[in-house]
């Protein structure tokens, strides 16, 4: 079966399917309370992953912070001015770095701001800062989290240090 179309009304038809998808969008994104409870629900479950990592790296379990990013190739830690990519690689870094209690300090997490990018990824920025014996390293970060099997993981993350 050949069907020709002409061209007004191939317009006309193209047209139709822009706002079909532009209406359904719409509703989608304006059903009251439906987008606002899942954005809640997503917020709280990043701040818990972020207060997992906070409570692991406070009782020296870098593989229990760890747990907080994807275990993938493609997780990605960008720190001064290196990159470091692979959830192993990144997790030996830590490892290596922080290799004794007294490295470690306490750490916190201040000022936290978690925004939705789509239904499957979010960003979260804030302030972190270590409590050791003799000094206060801080700095900011900048994270993306994507929504996993195993629930929402960082997958990059950025994070600044101011000393």
């Amino acid at each position: 079966m050949n069907i020709k179309l002409r061209p007004a009304r191939l317009a006309r038809l193209a047209m139709a399917l822009v706002v079909v998808i532009i209406s359904t969008q719409f509703a989608c994104a304006t059903r009251p309370g439906a987008s606002e409870q899942g954005q809640a629900e997503n917020e709280k479950a990043i701040r818990a992953v972020l207060d997992a990592q906070a409570a692991a790296w406070n009782r020296g379990d870098v593989e229990g912070y760890m747990d907080g990013y994807e275990r993938a190739e493609t997780t990605t830690l960008i720190s001064g001015d290196a990159v470091t990519r692979g959830w192993q690689t990144v997790t030996d870094r830590y490892k290596k770095a922080y290799d004794t209690p007294e490295k470690m300090g306490t750490l916190a997490f201040s000022e936290l701001d978690i925004k939705p990018l789509s239904e499957f990824y979010a960003s979260a920025t804030g302030r972190w800062e270590l409590t050791r014996a003799k000094d206060k390293p801080h700095g900011r970060f900048a994270l993306i989290f994507r929504r996993t099997n195993a629930g929402w993981r960082i997958v990059q993350d950025t994070t600044t240090s101011a000393g």
